[in-house]
């Protein structure tokens, strides 16, 4: 099966990034499927480009790059322009790229609009992914206000979910989500999932560990945007009183330079910020913590959010404390992997943390639960191989 992939936002470990599609095109390869992805120089992602268009191969995988490099601290407005450049110049590989099965992973929207020229004008069956529900994320957000652009998100939003043989959300709340726009549609969940594989290759201490060394640390890594609200953590550790007890944030975004404001504020000495590194780095950190953070600010929508910090979690064995809503709170009560608290109450965090210094017991029986899922119900090899025999039989 010839697969051609519509995404503007891969990369690989060696990247800052998220590196779902690389792990699923590269096991489609390892079965013998040729995979050609059509993506862009993201800010935080390992591809670059040295012209406007450059073809690239990685690990097996045909990469098209079309050099229209998109960064979370870009104004809406530019980050707009930058999608829909992205989307048009990926037209002419949708009408003339070889391919069996057209793929667009979405946000945002517009990368829809190339997927749906080949099913139209070449008869090539779509699936559209869902990693977030977008416009919807964009609209709560207050990103996209205009009553005309709504409308047109809105409506262009239903045409790619119609003319889908496959809507692939990533997570039961995103299904929702599609099913209220398009009742009809057929939906299978891939969830973002545990790389057990990756993290099981931990072999060695993280740089500069030995500043950390006889701490108790907890860790927030990813996204430090306006919708990951991670000062909800920072207001949770003014209530911490144990010196032995550290946050480390890795990673950058558009409210990094506030939220270290905020620490600094507040004289915080419980609060580091390591940078941003690549995932390789980052697997280390995982090895070493007592738990991480999964927060987000507290709208419907991202409720339905499928997280990679919280996957990386799982497959490192370390438990989480999350603050949504959604289908993670349920599966935190439901599998024990790790605590609920409230996203506007900062005693719940610190209780949460106190809780997992103070009882290793509690602690190490949430961290088998979180590996457990790991192995069992989010391991990207099980999923891949799900998600390619969905596609197989469309």
């Amino acid at each position: 099966m010839n697969i051609l992939i519509f995404y503007q936002y891969f990369g690989t470990p060696n990247g800052k990034w998220s590196t779902r599609i690389y792990e699923l095109t590269r096991r489609w390869v390892q079965e013998g499927h040729k995979v050609t992805v059509v993506t862009s120089p993201y800010e935080k992602s390992d591809i670059r480009a040295t012209k406007f268009v450059e073809r690239q191969e990685i690990d097996g995988i045909n990469l098209i790059v079309i050099n229209s490099a998109d960064s979370n601290r870009d104004a809406a407005l530019k980050r707009i322009y930058k999608a829909v450049i992205f989307s048009i110049i990926s037209c002419y590989f949708a009408l003339s790229e070889k391919c069996d099965i057209v793929i667009a992973s979405s946000g945002p929207i517009t990368v829809g609009l190339p997927a749906l020229l080949a099913k139209w004008f070449r008869g090539k069956p779509m699936v559209f992914e869902v990693r977030d529900l977008w416009p919807a994320g964009a609209i709560e957000l207050g990103k996209l206000r205009n009553g005309l652009m709504k409308r047109m998100a809105l409506w262009f939003e239903k045409i790619c979910y119609k003319n889908s043989s496959l809507v692939v959300p990533c997570s039961e709340g995103m299904k929702k989500g599609v099913i209220q726009k398009s009742p009809s549609t057929k939906t299978l969940v891939i969830p973002n999932a545990s790389d057990v594989e990756l993290f099981s290759k931990i072999e060695s201490l993280p740089t500069n560990f030995k500043q950390f060394e006889g701490k108790k640390l907890f860790m927030y890594a990813g996204s430090l945007g306006i919708m990951d609200e991670v000062e909800q953590v920072i207001h949770g550790m003014k209530l911490v009183t144990n010196p032995d007890v550290l946050l480390l944030i890795i990673g950058d975004g558009a409210e990094k330079n506030h939220l270290q404001e905020m620490v600094s504020k507040e004289q915080l000495n419980n609060v580091r910020f390591l940078g941003i590194m690549p995932k390789v780095e980052v697997i280390k950190w995982f090895g070493v913590v007592e738990a991480t953070f999964v927060t987000f600010k507290d709208l419907t929508v991202l409720h339905t959010s499928s997280p990679n910090k919280m996957f990386d979690s799982f497959a490192a064995g370390v438990p989480i404390i999350q603050s949504t809503k959604g289908w993670i709170r349920e599966l935190v009560i439901e599998s024990e992997c790790g605590i609920n608290v409230e996203p506007d109450d900062p005693k719940q965090f610190s209780d949460a943390i106190n809780k997992i210094v103070d009882d290793k017991t509690f602690r190490d029986k949430l961290a088998l639960n979180a590996k457990e899922l790991s192995l069992k119900e989010f391991n990207r090899d099980l999923l891949a191989e799900k998600y390619l025999k969905a596609l197989e039989n469309l």
